[in-house]
């Protein structure tokens, strides 16, 4: 019985896959590009302490992250209800029991932790140089700069991802995300030495 309605479960899951992919790449773009945007801001301003420029950026990855969960459960928690009341009155019938029933219940959690979880992973892979510079590694280049890199790399793999979804050529995708990463470092560059 239980085997059954884990499988159930996962076929719901592998139909709603589309939607997790959706989530999973809107909000770890907002991870890159937020990070992108912290770091290219503090390598510009050149007086940030790394110490604080890291407690910073995990400040804003953690609130990434409970932005993405939260909005994500709510907003997908009240389309199933919706979807799953509006069955309910076609039908005539009572479905909360029923394999739709329950995974109406439980696909909202999934997005949400897919939601939340890609922009502060995504984050947390950005933060590195930062760390290892906390911890006294000797970095080939500024900590900030290569996490800029890093951000660079993680739209480009986005990029490649999209491509990937889309059936169109990965590079030209790839190439795209990074277009948009390289245009939005130079916005901050350009206002970031005015000050």
């Amino acid at each position: 019985m239980i085997f059954s309605e884990i499988n159930n479960l996962f076929l719901h899951l592998r139909r709603a896959k589309s939607i997790l992919r959706r989530y999973f790449v809107t909000n770890g773009f907002d991870g890159a590009f937020t990070m992108l945007g912290l770091m290219a801001g503090f390598y510009s301003s050149n007086r940030v302490d790394i110490a604080v420029a890291l407690s910073a950026s995990l400040g804003t990855a953690i609130a990434l992250f409970m932005s993405g969960l939260s909005s994500a459960y709510l907003s997908e928690s009240a389309e199933r209800r919706r979807e799953l009341y509006d069955l309910e009155q076609a039908l005539i019938t009572d479905l909360s029991q029923s394999d739709y029933g329950e995974a109406s219940r439980y696909l909202p959690a999934v997005v949400a932790l897919v939601n939340g979880l890609s922009p502060l992973l995504i984050s947390l892979l950005i933060m590195t140089p930062l760390w290892l510079s906390i911890l006294g590694f000797n970095l080939p280049l500024s900590p900030f700069l290569l996490a800029i890199l890093i951000a660079m790399a993680c739209t480009f793999l986005l990029g490649i991802f999209i491509g990937s979804i889309s059936r169109t050529f990965w590079l030209w995708a790839g190439l795209r995300t990074l277009a948009i990463a390289i245009l939005t470092i130079s916005i901050i560059l350009l206002f970031g030495a005015k000050f």
